[in-house]
């Protein structure tokens, strides 16, 4: 699983980028699977390294951070659309 880390986590990337876009051109619904996959994806990297936190500490840091961003840029998208 260690030397495929960086791949399973760059297909999720790409995977993720896909739906956005397919989501801007033809609308949520079919851009939602991509997406889907993608954030699945990188979920399994982002479990392995918290795993084994102590050879991934910096790269788990910076998902945190990451993943702190996203969140907030929801909450304020949700917030906005009211």
């Amino acid at each position: 699983m260690k030397k495929y880390l960086r791949e399973i986590e760059i297909s999720g990337l790409i995977l993720v980028i896909i739906g956005i876009v397919c989501s801007w051109i033809w609308g949520a619904n079919f851009g939602m699977w991509p997406c889907l996959v993608g954030l699945f994806l990188w979920l399994i990297t982002f479990l392995y390294k918290a795993f084994h936190w102590n050879e991934y500490a910096r790269e788990n840091k910076q998902n945190i951070m990451i993943l702190l961003i996203a969140i907030i840029i929801l909450i304020l998208q949700m917030i906005i659309r009211l």
